[in-house]
């Protein structure tokens, strides 16, 4: 006798079927934030970079993500039928990597009026600088669909660094979650952020300095 399903087993079953719309909505997305950035790639000179990544959230991470939303991080199991992946920001997500650090301005005006209608979602500079780590919007990019994208533009070493920890904590050992959570981890974290930080704005400092000096002496 086969049991009631239970809360992860009906969004898996939603993700299976969204599957199809997630995979179009990625192609058209990175396509035309492509497209878009071409004045600002094709200006770009030899030391910088503007690159596009796009992902699709996995099945597990997507039921993670919806667990975590809601009261002390548990689905009610008497109510099943209120919970969605549609809900979640970034069922597909579109990451701009850029350098140096003018250059994710640069990347953000370009991408401005394919998202002017999003929620902006900056992810906040630890040390309370007004400029933030990350620019994120979210919305949905097909407005009949029912899946929401996230559009993240930020630092191409930072945007790395994400990269790797995501990967070393997150998807080949779920149970070290703890750890980038701790207090310890998150100070050498922010220390790296900002490490970053200062090396790409006074790597800007000095190009900007070096091309004035050039101009003078022509």
């Amino acid at each position: 006798m086969v049991g009631p399903r239970t809360v992860e087993d009906q969004l898996r079953s939603e993700y299976a079927d969204l599957l199809s719309t997630m995979h179009r909505t990625r192609l058209a997305i990175e396509t035309e934030v492509q497209h878009a950035l071409l004045p600002v790639t094709l200006g770009l000179d030899q030391y910088e970079r503007i690159t596009v990544r796009a992902r699709l959230k996995d099945c597990e991470s997507a039921l993670d993500a919806l667990r975590r939303r809601q009261d002390f991080g548990l689905f009610d199991t008497e109510h099943p039928e209120q919970y969605s992946l549609t809900t979640l920001p970034d069922l597909v997500g579109v990451r701009v990597l850029a350098f140096p650090h003018h250059r994710i301005e640069d990347a953000r005006q370009a991408l401005l009026p394919l998202i002017q209608d999003w929620v902006s979602d900056p992810v906040p500079s630890e040390n309370g600088e007004d400029s933030p780590i990350a620019f994120k919007y979210a919305g949905h990019w097909d407005r009949s669909g029912r899946v929401r994208s996230e559009i993240q533009i930020v630092s191409l070493l930072i945007g790395l660094f994400w990269e790797a920890e995501h990967a070393a904590i997150y998807k080949p050992t779920p149970n070290l979650r703890g750890v980038a959570k701790s207090l310890e981890m998150k100070q050498r974290t922010g220390a790296v952020i900002t490490a970053l930080k200062e090396f790409e704005l006074e790597f800007s400092r000095l190009i900007e300095s070096a091309t004035e000096n050039e101009s003078l002496n022509r």
